[in-house]
């Protein structure tokens, strides 16, 4: 069966980076006039506006800067990996992306959490970047901090 859950969508403005993933590397806009690198791929620099910009490749480490954890499929691709981490990655060069944090319990995820890149081939043309914790850079759950009591499952919405 291929793959179910949504596929991005390539277009020349993010070919690059898509192409990039294929090769298991993270490529992103550099803007040649302030130095920013920028994702999603943007004619305009968000930093200075300029349109000037190369592609060049990135460390793929960074950090968690936010997270959510689904206990909910909101797309019936994701409903056998629930729960499962949706976070926002601040790389080491200061560009911020969206992807999941993988090899990890859900609840032993953490903001600052120093995390790396690996890519998932989903098919002949996209490879997805996920992120994992850095070796021994995250704590067993059983010395974690509480952070509340879980959120049960099937939980009706509000």
């Amino acid at each position: 069966m291929g793959y179910a859950k949504p596929i991005p969508v390539v277009i020349d403005e993010n070919r690059p980076f898509w192409e990039a993933t294929k090769r298991g590397q993270l490529l992103l806009q550099h803007c040649r006039d302030c130095g920013a690198y920028r994702y999603p791929a943007s004619v305009l620099c968000p930093e200075c506006s300029s349109t000037a910009f190369d592609w060049k490749p990135v460390s793929g480490r960074g950090k968690v800067y936010s997270f959510v954890i689904f206990h909910r499929a909101y797309h019936p691709g994701f409903a056998d990996e629930l729960p499962y981490v949706v976070a926002c990655i601040e790389l080491e060069e200061g560009s911020r992306l969206m992807s999941n944090i993988i090899g990890i319990p859900p609840e032993q995820v953490r903001c600052d959490m120093p995390v790396e890149v690996v890519f998932e081939e989903i098919s002949k043309e996209i490879s997805l970047p996920k992120f994992r914790p850095v070796a021994g850079n995250f704590i067993a759950i059983n010395q974690a901090p509480s952070i509340g009591p879980p959120i049960p499952p099937n939980r009706p919405m509000p």
